[in-house]
């Protein structure tokens, strides 16, 4: 199995203006083709920074992937440093020009000066094409490892990853038996961390070659099953991953890449529900994830942002004494929001969230991050349930969401029922 290391390149990766979100997906593509990560980088714009980092990374992986450094401007100096450490000068390469001149033209523009730099090339790399941006990579073979240039622009770098760069990466593969590396990860809502290594580590630590890993977010806890190697490892990674979701049952709500949002919406589409949302805390949240998911409008019918008591008393038809006697954030409004919110828009079902999220407005009852959501469904009845989250304002919003979502995908079964 081939060993790698991402060399992420740019000084705002260590400044705090931008995250570094292409070594993520680059470990699962290469994961993909059974090569694993072993290492990564993050280095600034500094010629010898960088130089010295390849050298590194070359001597320990034998497949070195950077990003970022090829752009036309001064701080892009990642062409210069390949070609200080490999000693193989630039040269201007017809392939770049003709690639970037081409890009530029259906934009409308011409090459200048500047970016005519980005054509310059190490002598006998290979050019990489850009089928999106102008900005060509490269590719090229030093002391027994591959180094693979691409863009830092996130679009740029997957494009020309996909399109030119794995045939640099598989075919070397291919020519020879491949370890496989596969991953199974299972998100969880409702558990804590500890809870769930306590309870999860001796499912797996009997499986030979399953590595177990947890990520806790606001979102809930991902559990990451990972195996290396040929048919009995990838069987073992099976076992492991369905003896984890028989021990956890419904606190599991997806699996890969699939949002709660997507699950609730597949939810409602299946049994043919509409839904309407009021939120106080959330301010939209909810009802902006909702419509990221395709589709959404054949079932979420309308989102009331209710901040107000009055707007809630207006628009969702909560009695004023009831909000008198026990308060915006109680479960008695939070029910009232999501009975009026479903009766008003003569949708099967309401979702509802109120709530403290801080840093004012909280009580010694009502402490920060005290939240509850509200159902109501044809036949069912309002219910509301209580929530305690911590942490800044932004994350008991989103961890306040994310509960709402839950409870509309635990409590769907039910109201479809009546």
């Amino acid at each position: 199995m081939r060993r790698a290391e991402i060399l992420a390149i740019g000084s705002e990766l260590l400044l705090g203006g931008r995250l570094d979100t292409n070594s993520l997906f680059l470990t699962d593509e290469l994961a993909a083709l059974g090569i694993e990560v072993r290492w990564k980088t993050v280095v600034g714009d500094d010629e010898a920074d960088i130089a010295a980092a390849i050298r590194v990374a070359a001597q320990r992986a034998d497949l070195v992937v950077m990003t970022g450094g090829l752009g036309p401007t001064g701080d892009d100096l990642t062409r210069e440093a390949v070609a200080r450490v490999t000693n193989r000068p630039l040269r201007r390469h017809a392939d770049a020009v003709k690639g970037m001149t081409q890009r530029l033209a259906a934009w409308g523009r011409t090459p200048t000066a500047a970016q005519m730099k980005q054509a310059f090339i190490p002598s006998s790399a290979a050019v990489l094409a850009n089928p999106v941006g102008s900005a060509p990579g490269f590719c090229l073979s030093w002391k027994g490892c591959q180094l693979i240039a691409l863009p830092g622009v996130p679009a740029e770098a997957k494009a020309m990853f996909a399109k030119e760069a794995t045939r640099f990466v598989a075919e070397p593969i291919q020519a020879r038996a491949r370890t496989r590396i596969e991953r199974r990860v299972l998100h969880t809502f409702g558990i804590l961390e500890a809870e769930l290594d306590a309870r999860l580590g001796p499912l797996v630590a009997p499986r030979r070659g399953v590595r177990f890993g947890l990520l806790a977010s606001p979102l809930g806890v991902t559990v990451s099953l990972t195996a290396c190697g040929g048919t009995s490892e990838i069987a073992a990674l099976d076992q492991a991953t369905h003896a984890v979701q028989q021990d956890l049952g419904g606190l599991v709500y997806a699996e890969g890449t699939t949002t709660m949002e997507e699950v609730v919406g597949r939810a409602l589409t299946t049994r043919k529900m509409t839904i309407a949302v009021a939120e106080s805390c959330t301010g939209g949240l909810i009802g902006h994830r909702l419509t990221q998911v395709p589709g959404s409008s054949t079932y979420l019918d309308r989102v009331l942002v209710c901040y107000s008591n009055e707007a809630k008393i207006e628009l969702l038809d909560v009695p004023k004494v009831v909000l008198t006697r026990h308060g915006a954030v109680s479960p008695e409004v939070a029910a009232a929001m999501a009975r009026g919110v479903r009766e008003r828009s003569k949708t099967d079902v309401g979702l509802s969230v109120t709530g403290i999220a801080g840093p004012g407005g909280s009580t010694a009852q009502k402490p920060i991050g005290l939240v509850y959501v509200g159902f109501d469904a044809k036949g069912m009845g309002a219910l509301a349930k209580e929530f305690r989250f911590h942490g800044p304002r932004d994350t008991i919003k989103l961890r306040a969401s994310q509960a709402a979502l839950n409870l509309l995908r635990q409590w769907l079964p039910v109201a479809q029922s009546k």
